[in-house]
């Protein structure tokens, strides 16, 4: 644990390298989400299909995750989380192979995988190496590493798969694959002071505690999960996606940057509830969006996922703390992972469901209804929650 409170937090022992390994695997990451799913389609899939190829990778990032504290205990921080990198960064150019849609979703596997490892040790990382008067700008500081790569490549692969190549959006989901050195180097410097307060909590209220930042997590990651794996049926035109996603990924990459020291001073209660309203209401307007043409229906999809962008970085910093606040130290690896679990069950529910509805129906349709599931978390943004695990 660092004592020196004036220095940088990002220049703070461990943190570069940290930093350096989790660009490079939300950079992979960030590349193939939109076009994956796109590469699927360009083999023929429907959109029930298309949402599929997120919605696994999702599922086995979920699946992998709760298991990865257990891996850090036996094998220790660097090789597991080199070989989360390894594990995303590798089936990219596999996707060459093939277009076919059980080809990719066997790739998407895999990547879910390396995924999970990468979401909890990075989380869990970033808890033990600060001190929680800093966590703010810790969590802020190590969000915009995750949330720069997904303004970068999210809102271009698709339009550079569609003009330019799909073996470049490839190409560019391996990067993990050279984060696998600085994630090494980065376990290696994490030391873990022991935790020497008392037992007072069994398991279950622990994870009790952990369940409404999950849920609230997952309320507004199921918005963002559609949002981005639907980006060019929305939007209908290439620049349109490309635009959405770059204002969606920006407003992100900004509120979860800065809403870390605002936390720090404030606490997280004060900005949870606006911040649900503004994820209901920009999912309403992308919605209502596509019952209308031209320069109105553009105008409406921009300030739908601008809302849904502001409200998708913030919180996603805001139940991160939710989470570690709620919990003493020894139990940070399971706070890392029940967070990501609601990260990433929202963002791979709001693949399938709105795929599966909208196959069915329509995408307007679809959306309303993440709608209203965003919309039903609002009670958990009111309530004052108590620390479980102290």
């Amino acid at each position: 644990m660092t004592s020196a409170s004036t220095t940088p937090v990002w220049r703070l022992p461990g943190m570069p390298v940290l930093l350096a390994a989790t660009a490079a695997g939300f950079s992979g990451f960030s590349a193939l989400m939109p076009v994956a799913p796109l590469w699927a389609a360009h083999g023929g899939a429907d959109s029930a299909g298309v949402g599929a190829v997120n919605g696994v990778l999702m599922l086995f990032t979920v699946l992998t995750q709760p298991f990865v504290p257990v891996a850090v205990r036996r094998f220790g921080w660097g090789p597991v989380m080199a070989a989360g990198q390894l594990l995303l960064g590798l089936p990219a150019l596999a996707h060459l192979v093939s277009d076919d849609l059980t080809w990719v979703l066997v790739l998407a596997a895999v990547r879910g995988l390396g995924f999970g490892i990468l979401t909890v040790t990075g989380s869990a990382a970033v808890a033990n190496l600060f001190d929680p008067r800093r966590r703010g700008q810790a969590v802020g500081i190590f969000g915009l590493a995750i949330a720069v790569p997904q303004v970068v490549f999210m809102p271009l692969g698709p339009w550079v798969a569609q003009e330019l190549g799909f073996w470049l959006v490839f190409a560019a989901g391996a990067l993990p694959l050279i984060g696998a050195v600085p994630a090494w180097l980065a376990g290696r410097a994490l030391v873990v002071e022991p935790d020497d307060s008392p037992v007072t909590h069994s398991r279950v209220q622990v994870y009790r505690s952990l369940v409404r930042a999950m849920l609230l997590l997952l309320g507004v990651t199921l918005a963002g999960g559609a949002l981005i794996t639907f980006s060019s049926e929305l939007a209908g035109a290439a620049w349109l996606a490309t635009m959405a996603l770059l204002v969606l990924t920006g407003a992100a990459a900004l509120t979860r940057w800065k809403m870390g020291a605002l936390a720090d001073i404030y606490g997280t209660r004060p900005f949870l509830w606006p911040l649900v309203l503004i994820t209901t209401i920009g999912l309403v307007l992308v919605a209502v969006s596509l019952t209308q043409d031209g320069a109105l229906a553009a105008v409406l999809l921009l300030l739908g996922v601008l809302c849904v962008g502001i409200s998708y970085g913030a919180l996603q910093n805001l139940t991160l703390l939710l989470a570690f606040a709620s919990v003493s130290r020894r139990d940070y690896g399971t706070a890392s992972a029940v967070w990501n679990i609601g990260f990433d069950a929202g963002t791979g529910l709001g693949s399938v469901l709105v795929g599966a509805i909208a196959a069915g129906a329509s995408f307007t349709q679809a959306l309303l209804v993440a709608a209203v599931l965003s919309l039903a978390t609002l009670p958990l943004a009111l309530v004052r929650g108590r620390p479980a695990g102290r």
